[in-house]
Formats: C-alpha cells, structure tokens, sequence
C-alpha cells in the first residue's frame, strides 16, 4: 500500500478538521503535506504541532507573521507562506497525491483547478468550483487524468450509487445510455422548513446558523437554511455526473440519513445511507476504492424509526429556484449567482440585511449582470468580481436595515 501524500486546502474548517480526524485513524496510508487556513491561526498552529506538514498557508502577511511565531515558539519547523500563488504552489507540488479542496468561496477555485490540471486525486468539497467553472473544471480533470472524488455527503451518495463505469468516466456515456432516469439530490429542508413564512423578516443569525443535522460553518448553515447550498449542489451535480438540469430532482428529507438516491430506468432506486457525519464521504474520498474505518457511528434504523420525503416549496425558499434557473441560462449565470449570495450572506451575517433580502440581492444581479462573457476563467473572476461591487452597491443603496 502506496502512503499518499495529502494536501488540505480550507484545514481549520468543518470539512478540514474531519479529514485531518480520519487521516489521524490511518497515520500508514496518509501523510500530511501542507495545510492552510484564512485566519484562524491557533486552530492550525495545533494542527501543526499534530500533523507536522512540511508547508502551512495563510490568507495574508499579517496572518502568515502570527502563525510563524506561534510555530517557532513551539519548535515547529513547518514553513509558512501567504496569498494565492501559495495555495496552488501547495497544491501542484510534485510530492503531493491528493489535494482535500475544502475552501469555501470562489478563494478556493484556483488552488482547486491547478490541481485538477496537475492530475492529483481531488477530493472536492468546494462548490464554488463546479458552480463557476464546471466546464472548464470538468474539462481539466478529462485531460490530465485527474481522479475526481465529490465529498459533498449528497454528490458522493450519487457518486456510490451510480455504475462503476460510468461514475469514472461520465462524459463517455450519458445517464440514459447508463439507463439512468433521475438523480434525487435529497436536502433536510434546514432549520425553518416548517417555519411560518410570514414570520422569515424576523429570522436571526443565531436561528439561521443552527443546523438541525449537521455541524458546519456560518457560511455554508446559512446557504442551508435558504437551499441555497441545495441549489449550487444541483449545479455542482450537472458538472460532476453530466446530468441536465431536467433530469435532476431535489427531495427534502429531514431526518439526513439517505444522503441521495439514483432512479434507474427499470423502476429501481438505489439509495447511500448513513449518519449525518462528514466523515463518511472524506473516508470514502480517501481511500476509495477501498473502505476505511472513520470514527462515525454506525446507522441504527430502529432509532431512526421513520424516513420522510416531500418536494421542495420553491416560495418558501427562492433561492432554490434562482439556482435552478441560473443553470438553465447557463454562460456567466452561476457565477453571479454564487457571488451575489456570498455577499448577500456575508451581509445577513453582519446583520446589515434581512434574511429574506438574501434572494432580492440575488435576484437583481441575475437580472442585471447575468449576460457577462464567460468563455475563460479570467472571465468568470471578471463576472465574480463585477458581481460583488453590484451586490455591495444594492446592499448599501436599497436593502440596508435602518
């Protein structure tokens, strides 16, 4: 058994402190390479001092300055280095294996593609690559050969359910020539799937960042609480397993214990099960195609007792289908719609907006910005940025709380 080398990109993060949990469990398969942080420096000062990577990345001098000397003061010998160009440097080295894309943001979308160029097993946990440049991303990973793992719990239920042959190589094939009839992406519905609508104005911080099932950052719980994490899963899942829009359904299922499901043309539906743990899908991604012990809990049924499922309700969560149809229109679409909401969210959780001014922000780049060129991935940082100031600008000029 070849040790791999692993690279963590995001390693201070939910997605990050599990893989480096399930690469602890395995210190004769997995090595730890370099690791990076934006800015929470203690958290990976000790992830430093356990793992010993040879490289550790920060957002910026001031934060690569804090980190050096939290290291030396504990004889740590890992060098540091800042900004963009050490993300890939860190990604494409020739020592490294494995890359764990777990950035959250458009910031992680360079690192990511320079490894999926470099050929190295990506384990992708970062949406915004898919949802900005899946095509290109897609495109990338086809000519260097690139072994592709999705660790989204959803992608990676869909990822397991579907042939062998055609989960390795879905741009051969097509989901009806693999008599594939619909992917189910399931979603929990989040914290106010039953919420009174009429009540969402009031929606706090505090009740939005509070996950019924899953442990994740503030970012990522508020994008669940709105389905907007379910709608750039769906454009994540076009790019990942050429599925069309059409032929991808999201049910909402509330108890998170069938991660998705793939419908096949001859009436079966083959469903992934387990308990709401990262650790699951990281393990998978790890050591596929092996399977490898994670530290999760194993599933008891008889305590889960019941399994629900319904459709989405599309008014009470818009954003779902503002993703929906930024797929359909396609081009530069998905990018605006990813950066509208970045700092929509940001916006809410600084508590300058209101929970439901999230999709109004969306929205309103979508119908301003969404013709951009996008032929190129100077385009799509062109359209993210442009994206920005306009969302900043509606923020500040219309939905500011008084």
């Amino acid at each position: 058994m070849q040790q791999q080398i692993v690279t963590i990109l995001g390693a201070t993060g939910s997605i990050g402190s599990s893989t480096l949990d399930v690469i602890k469990r395995h210190p004769e398969r997995y090595q730890v390479y370099a690791l990076s942080a934006a800015s929470q420096i203690d958290k990976l000062i000790a992830a430093c001092e356990l793992h010993r990577p040879q490289h550790a990345v920060v957002l910026d001098e001031v934060n690569a300055e804090l980190l050096s000397q939290g290291l030396r003061a504990r004889g740590i010998d890992t060098a540091v280095s800042f900004g963009p160009q050490a993300l890939i440097d860190i990604s494409i080295a020739a020592e490294v294996t494995t890359v764990m894309a777990a950035i959250v943001g458009a910031a992680g979308m360079s690192a990511t593609l320079a490894a999926a160029k470099a050929g190295k097993r990506v384990l992708l946990a970062n949406k915004e690559t898919l949802v900005l440049a899946g095509a290109l991303f897609m495109d990338a990973v086809s000519q260097s050969g690139c072994v592709l793992l999705p660790i989204d719990s959803e992608h990676n239920a869909i990822f397991q359910a579907l042939p062998d042959s055609y989960r390795e190589n879905p741009y051969q094939s097509s989901l009806s020539a693999a008599g594939i009839e619909r992917i189910l992406l399931t979603a929990s519905g989040g914290p106010f799937r039953t919420r009174d609508i009429n009540t969402f104005p009031q929606i706090t911080v505090a009740e939005a960042v509070k996950h019924p099932n899953w442990s994740m950052g503030r970012k990522i719980s508020v994008d669940s609480a709105s389905m907007m994490n379910k709608g750039l899963e769906v454009i994540e899942a076009r790019w990942l397993f050429n599925a069309p829009a059409e032929h991808i359904q999201v049910v909402v299922h509330p108890q998170s214990v069938v991660h998705s499901m793939v419908q096949y043309r001859d009436g079966s539906v083959l469903a992934q099960l387990g308990s709401p743990d990262m650790r699951t899908p990281i393990a998978y991604g790890l050591a596929y195609p092996e399977r490898i012990e994670a530290g999760v809990k194993a599933l008891d049924l008889f305590a889960v007792g019941r399994l629900d499922f319904s459709p989405p309700d599309f008014e009470r969560f818009p954003c779902l289908g503002l993703a929906f149809a930024a797929l359909k229109e396609g081009g530069a679409a998905p990018a605006v719609l990813n950066a509208a909401n970045e700092v929509a969210v940001a916006a809410f959780l600084n508590e300058e907006i209101l929970f439901t001014d999230i999709p109004r922000v969306i929205e309103s780049a979508l119908s301003r910005l969404s013709t951009l060129a996008a032929l190129s991935i100077d385009d799509l940082m062109a359209v993210d940025a442009e994206t920005r100031q306009f969302a900043h600008f509606e923020i500040q000029q219309k939905t500011v709380r008084c």
